[in-house]
Order: C-alpha cells, then structure tokens, then sequence
C-alpha cells in the first residue's frame, strides 16, 4: 500500500502537467495589450494548433528519481531515454537504475509505463476549456521574459487534473511553469502532491525542463518525485518548418 501511494505521486506529477507543454514557439507574434483570460487562453489554444506539425522529431534522456525519507531512508534512480515522432508518437527506453529496487521497480517503471499509455491519448488532462476554468492572476517577469499568471481549477475532480497557477509566456503563448496539485487525491496512502513544473526553449521549441512534486506520506515521512528532462536533439527539419513560416 505505501509504494501505491509513492506510485501515485510520480503518476500525477509525471503525467498531468505534460499535456498541454511540449510546444514551439509562435514566430513574430506580439501580443495585444490588456489581454483577457479567455483571450490568453485562445492565444495559447491556436498557438497549439497552429504549431503542432512542426514539432517532428527528438530524443532525449530524462533523469527520474524517487526519494522517501521516514521510517526509512530510500532512492531510486532511472535513466530513461525518451524518442518524440509526430507519426509514431513518444517511445520510451530504459537505459540504466540504481538505488533502491524496490522504489525503482514499483514507482519509476510504472510512471513511465502510464506516463507512454496517457501520451497515447492527451484530451482528458489537455490544458483546455472543456477540462479548466481560467481566471488572469495577473504578471511576473520570468528569465527576463514577461509572463501571464492564470488561475486553473478544473471542471471535474479527477487525479489527473490539478488545480492552481499557470505562467503563459506573453510573447509566444507557451506554458514556462506550473505550480499546482491535483484536483483528487491519488492514493489514501499520501496528501496532496505540491507539484512544480518548468519549460525551457530549445532552439525554437519549448520542452520540459523539470518536473518536482513533493507530499507527505500517511505512513510516516515524505516523498520527493523529480524528473530533469536533461537536454534534446532535435530534428533539424523540424526547426527548418518552423523557421520557414
């Protein structure tokens, strides 16, 4: 049952927060001053249509961890390496482990095993009206880059949504950060998991760069779930498309 509910965190920090991420960039758009909520929103939802195929290729190597410190002191680790094809979509590849067996076999196989069925299929946990509300929280100055903040709460309680802020890049409609926690409770076995997320630019796309979600164990303890999503290559081709607009 403990090692359920640590499964549970890395399942929702791994999964929820990738949906909507993962984009590039919107060439030469400068956004309107003043910009409404359900404005923002609509920036951001044709910046994902509008930019979906030039996104290609790429591979990566992503760092997963999974340390509990309570009745005892444990870590997991996993490489893992991950390929992106617009055709075939995201395959992953584990590359090495190290630590504790039983974390890495029960909690960081399995999130990358759920992590590649829910890639499968992203409406339900898309960043969407039919699955959020939006609210403007206002601006902040992220890396030097001026970002909006929404408000999400989600239409539904399900534990692959979450609730709680947004920061949209006020230039190219990206989500950089998220900072939030599900809108159900994965497991009785942990409270909510605080989860922060990070994107970053590679060449003209925006990847994710780091996910963390912390929570406390009813056991006794607290567990820390990480992914740094290392660094990407990718397809030339892709960038050429993008550039090319």
């Amino acid at each position: 049952m403990f090692f359920n509910g640590i499964r549970a965190i890395s399942l929702t920090a791994g999964l929820v927060l990738i949906a909507a991420i993962a984009l590039p960039e919107s060439p030469n758009i400068t956004p309107p001053a003043n910009l409404t909520a359900p404005e923002i929103v609509e920036h951001m939802l044709l910046h994902n249509r509008t930019q979906a195929d030039a996104l290609k290729h790429y591979q990566g190597l992503r760092h997963y961890q999974v340390q509990y410190k309570g009745l005892a002191n444990l870590v997991g680790k996993m490489d893992v390496a991950v390929t992106y094809d617009a055709a075939s979509g995201k395959s992953f590849r584990i590359v090495s482990q190290s630590g504790s067996k039983l974390l890495c076999d029960k909690v960081l196989k399995k999130a990358v095993d759920s992590e590649a069925e829910a890639a499968q299929d992203q409406s339900a946990t898309a960043l969407t009206p039919a699955n959020y509300k939006f609210l403007l929280a206002g601006t902040e100055s992220l890396a030097g880059r001026t970002a909006y903040i929404l408000d999400v709460e989600p239409i539904k309680a399900s534990k692959f949504l979450y609730r709680g802020k947004i920061w949209v890049d006020a230039t190219e409609f990206a989500v950089v950060k998220v900072r939030a926690e599900p809108a159900k409770n994965p497991s009785f076995w942990i409270q909510r998991p605080q989860i922060t997320y990070t994107s970053a630019k590679t060449g003209d796309f925006w990847l994710p760069e780091f996910n963390r979600s912390e929570t406390k164990v009813r056991v006794g303890g607290t567990a820390i779930f990480t992914i740094d999503y290392g660094t990407y290559q990718v397809d030339p081709a892709a960038s050429a498309t993008t550039a090319s607009r």
